[in-house]
């Protein structure tokens, strides 16, 4: 089931990302649709083929119980594409059965030459969703309708997370937010930082201008009036500090 207040994780996997063979794509990618639709990243992780590794990051990830998932690589048919299984286990009971709507899509575009291999790729978790490959038809799939898992390769992967967020998480609600620098030092603001509410969206980015020191200050939350009012107070607490303030 769909999350309603969703944090969302990317897991990208691939030893060729550290050895230098590949380069990576995918963080890029999906910050970007998340932000067209109003989301962000909570965290983004990129390890080795090493299924145990790839376990614990798994249950780290399934132990927010707002998580929803995109993990990258790892499902093809070769002996170190162990996502399959992992997923198996920690989201489905350790259960893996062979999809049918999988199976024909493989034989499908294969015919004969999905035995004895390419059929593995249908070995998924217990009640499995599929996602479409807009390039050789094998799927990708996702459990519970927020943990995804699909290729390592762009131009087959995107096309999968788009989708997944076009059916579940098409879009959030409108969040509001305030954005200014102070000519000052964080340790000047730190006082008036700690007086915000714990549970309002805030940042500070310090930065030097020469020798000027300033600091980007970012307030957000879903509620506008919300925002207004604490915006308004860190705007009065530096103007009371005689701190100089630009919009």
């Amino acid at each position: 089931m769909a999350v309603s207040n969703p944090s969302f994780y990317t897991v990208i996997i691939g030893t060729e990302l550290f050895n230098g063979r590949r380069k990576d794509k995918h963080f890029e990618f999906v910050n970007s649709e998340l932000l067209k639709r109003g989301w962000e990243q909570k965290a983004n992780f990129v390890i080795k083929d090493d299924p145990s590794f790839m376990e614990d990051v798994y249950k780290l990830i399934k132990s927010d119980p707002n998580s929803v998932m995109f993990s990258f690589g790892g499902i093809g048919a070769t002996p170190d594409d162990y996502t399959r299984e992992v997923a198996a286990k920690v989201f489905s009971e350790g259960i893996i059965e062979q999809n049918k709507d999988a199976l024909k899509l493989i034989v499908d575009q294969f015919g004969k030459d999905a035995y004895p291999h390419r059929v593995n790729m249908a070995n998924l978790p217990k009640d499995a969703l599929l996602l479409k490959n807009v390039i050789n038809q094998v799927p990708g799939f996702g459990v519970e309708e927020r943990f995804f898992f699909v290729p390592g390769f762009p131009e087959m992967a995107w096309e999968m997370v788009k989708e997944a967020l076009d059916r579940f998480y098409p879009k959030n609600r409108k969040k509001y937010s305030c954005n200014f620098i102070v000519e000052s030092s964080e340790n000047d603001l730190i006082d008036t930082m700690r007086s915000l509410p714990s549970d309002l969206e805030f940042s500070s980015l310090p930065k030097f201008i020469g020798k000027k020191r300033i600091v980007e200050i970012y307030i957000a939350d879903y509620d506008e009036e919300k925002v207004k009012k604490w915006c308004d107070f860190f705007k009065n607490e530096v103007n009371r500090k005689n701190l100089k303030i630009k919009e």
